[in-house]
């Protein structure tokens, strides 16, 4: 009997899709079809490339109508805020548009004599494992790189999100992509690791739990392939003394509740400074209690179910061992009657609370946020590198340049003055500790999804 993979729709707890799960020797046959039509995609010119990728972006962009319902379905979101294509145009316009500076020859001497030359060429075929909670816009940030750069891209998609990978390889095909220059894959995780193993990859990119990236590393431990691992994250927000208080409420507050909390540098814990403290709790509470819990396909909806049962366990699970220890929760989750106990989980918000707590210290990836007063930034320092995670920080202060100078003693990849859950292609996506490692977006993006070859041409 062929295995299958079931996606189960957090929205009603129904089996929203099945596919058969690609059996070992095929998925070797699929790599192999990928490593042989690399070559000729690598010899297309680069605006060849990126004018097919850019027109695949275009395709998707045109199912819109039909992929914010499927993503309400498979993962949650509510339909009001219209999907990830905004965002996933503005990185793939970013990275087609500086790609060919990014790729481009470093000259470092062309004289009668000698030619010396840095040059950039693609890995060949990279594995791109996606997670479920922005199904599209972590996706394009690797493969859309990755396919300008000249590499074949082989998609492993979360099993929450199988129609996401499904519509990135509809759109990328009917852009012009050859089809097995990118192919999607429904894979298990022992055949996922199988492939690492035998290297079947120049690179493989994973954006997941820190297990997860565990289990990537043991199976590429000894093949010397390159990895990419965005793990997990607490990120910190930090509301300073000279603050905009109301800025501050907002901003933070929806970097911790919007998507249900499901979000990669989401707000986990807040540090506010004592005199703001109160004020602070005040408004926050005013804000989640104006939320809308319930069904994602309903316009009204503001947060959704969370994606799967057992993600939101964990969070009830976090919240009840820091009421035992000492924390007070300010939001009556009867205010939200579509709390079932199931997916579907209250926002909450904790005070008295400190670090020997779970929910201050173990990543949540749900609608929960401690907040704790701090005297000055010195103990907000200190709060906010104590955590084994690094992703990003987020500071709230009218001075750049003391945010700089906070910003300088923080172990992590962002640091966000003024704004929180937000990625800038631009910028490289990395993190430190148990985030990971590896580089995103931005130059340095490209450089992490190409090797390097160097030209010592001696003229005689």
């Amino acid at each position: 009997m062929m295995s299958t993979i079931k996606l189960i729709s957090p929205v009603d707890g129904s089996v929203h899709a099945e596919r058969a799960i690609v059996p070992l020797e095929d998925a070797r046959a699929c790599v192999a079809r990928a490593r042989a039509a690399q070559t000729a995609w690598a010899a297309r010119p680069l605006q060849t490339r990126i004018d097919l990728v850019m027109g695949g972006i275009e395709a998707l962009e045109g199912m819109n109508a039909e992929i914010v319902p499927e993503l309400a379905w498979q993962m949650g979101r509510p339909v009001r805020y219209g999907g990830e294509m905004g965002g996933v145009r503005e990185r793939a316009a970013y990275m087609a548009q500086i790609a060919a500076d990014a790729l481009a020859d470093d000259v470092i001497e062309d004289s009668d004599s000698v030619s010396r030359v840095l040059a950039r060429e693609p890995h060949g075929v990279v594995f791109v494992i996606a997670p479920w909670n922005y199904p599209f816009l972590t996706a394009v940030n690797t493969v859309v790189p990755a396919l300008i750069a000249g590499n074949a891209v082989v998609l492993k998609h979360a099993s929450q999100t199988l129609l996401a990978g499904e519509r990135l390889a509809q759109a990328l095909h009917a852009g012009g992509v050859p089809q097995d220059v990118f192919q999607n894959l429904v894979l298990d995780h022992a055949t996922t690791e199988a492939l690492i193993r035998e290297r079947a990859f120049g690179f493989v990119n994973f954006t997941g739990s820190v297990g997860g990236g565990q289990a990537i590393e043991h199976a590429a431990a000894g093949s010397f392939t390159g990895l990419g691992l965005e793990l997990g994250g607490k990120d910190p927000g930090y509301v300073r003394e000279d603050a905009d208080l109301d800025a501050a409420v907002d901003g933070l507050m929806d970097g911790a509740m919007f998507n249900s909390g499901q979000c990669c540098c989401g707000i986990e814990r807040i540090y506010v400074h004592e005199s703001l403290y109160d004020a602070f709790v005040d408004k926050a509470v005013d804000w989640v209690k104006a939320q809308r819990l319930g069904n994602p396909l309903e316009p009204e909806t503001t947060m959704g179910p969370m994606a799967h049962v057992r993600f939101a366990t964990t969070v009830r699970g976090q919240i009840d061992e820091a009421l035992a220890t000492g924390a007070r929760a300010l939001i009556d989750p009867a205010l939200f009657p579509a709390d079932d106990g199931g997916a579907y989980l209250a926002p909450q918000i904790l005070v008295d609370v400190d670090h020997s707590m779970r929910v201050m210290r173990e990543e949540s990836f749900g609608p929960v946020v401690g907040i704790m007063p701090v005297r000055d930034d010195a103990q907000a320092v200190s709060l906010m590198n104590d955590s084994p995670y690094g992703l990003t920080a987020s500071i709230w202060t009218r001075d750049a340049t003391a945010a700089r100078h906070i910003g300088a003693q923080l172990d992590c990849g962002t640091i966000l003055m003024n704004r929180c859950d937000y990625l800038d292609p631009a910028l490289c996506w990395s993190g430190c500790k148990d985030t990971g490692r590896g580089a995103a977006l931005s130059k340095l993006g490209y450089l992490a999804l190409t090797r390097s070859k160097s030209y010592h041409l001696k003229k005689v």
